[in-house]
């Protein structure tokens, strides 16, 4: 299948679709599902210029999306992705869809000199972490994450 899907990069116009699967990402991370905040979070991002999203789609709907965010590594003295948002409808997983979105990044990366890319994912999401892995990405052994919610 994965031959005839191509990456296309998200203009603020394509909230709608796109806003559709994020709320299906945040679903899988057990947030409630509420399609209209999700459809003004993409349309935000992408008019503001605050985000690159990429994703796929067939005739009927967007298969897959992945959102990053540009910042800096102070360790590197250059520029990082994060890697926020990876999310493949379930029925086109293991089709190639979540490889081709992890790709575009890689590209989008080197073509804007950004020497890497971080992503976080849950512990039990074993089969990200084996894309992730497939792909050369490495599982971080030196630093532990932390979160702190502001209220």
């Amino acid at each position: 299948m994965s031959d005839d899907l191509q990456i296309k990069i998200a203009q603020p116009d394509d909230f709608e679709k796109i806003g559709e699967v994020f709320d299906l990402y945040r679903q899988f991370y057990k947030k409630e599902s509420n399609v209209e905040a999700c459809k003004s979070y993409i349309k935000e991002r992408l008019s503001n210029n605050e985000a690159q999203i990429f994703y796929v789609e067939n005739e009927k709907e967007c298969m897959g999306m992945t959102q990053l965010y540009t910042t800096f590594d102070s360790l590197e003295l250059s520029k990082k992705i994060i890697l926020y948002d990876l999310y493949v409808r379930s029925e086109y997983r293991r089709k190639g869809v979540g490889h081709l979105l992890m790709n575009a990044a890689k590209d989008y990366a080197k073509k804007n000199n950004i020497t890497s890319i971080e992503l976080s994912t849950a512990i039990t999401n074993t089969t990200a972490q084996s894309l992730y892995e497939s792909l050369g990405y490495k599982r971080d052994e030196e630093y532990f994450d932390y979160y702190f919610a502001i209220d």
